[in-house]
């Protein structure tokens, strides 16, 4: 049997310790695991594409079978791209899964061989979310424990430099 590749994707802006938490989790249950940060030119994001990479290269320097990747498009074309057998999707709420099902049974009809997994973050970050992360940091509040150390110091920066801009 050959080497399980999967995929997590997200934007990672930026990335919490619920995705970290997902990230490890994932590791242990595949070969090799591919962070990959969908490039989204409709949206704009805190941190550039450069940056969400930087940072995630950073945390998961020690897991020798994760790589970080970007892609644009179809997730499950990228997938094909890579021969990957899955997708990793963390779930933190009911809210998520409505949405998580129907992408997931829409790349299912999209790409039948390849397989959705929901992975639940640990409980003390299953609210965690980059959106509340960002949130709270623009008002002042401390994200330490939502964030890796290094996040947290690159975030406070950011949002200084954000605010001395405006």
């Amino acid at each position: 049997m050959s080497d399980i590749l999967a995929i997590y994707p997200g934007s990672f802006d930026p990335i919490t310790n619920g995705h970290f938490d997902l990230i490890q989790r994932s590791s242990r249950i595949f070969d090799h695991l591919i962070v990959a940060l969908l490039t989204n030119a409709e949206k704009q994001p805190l941190f550039s594409v450069e940056e969400r990479v930087e940072m995630l290269e950073a945390v998961t320097r020690d897991m020798k079978n994760v790589t970080v990747d970007t892609f644009s498009g179809l997730l499950v074309d990228y997938a094909v791209k890579k021969n990957a057998r899955a997708i990793v999707r963390g779930i933190r709420a009911f809210s998520d899964y409505e949405y998580e099902i129907q992408m997931a049974l829409t790349n299912r009809k999209l790409q039948p061989k390849l397989e959705t997994l929901f992975l639940m973050p640990a409980e003390e970050y299953a609210y965690v979310s980059s959106r509340l992360v960002k949130e709270i940091a623009r008002h002042g509040g401390s994200v330490k424990d939502l964030v890796p150390p290094m996040v947290e110091e690159r975030l406070s920066r950011k949002i200084v430099s954000t605010i001395d801009e405006v």
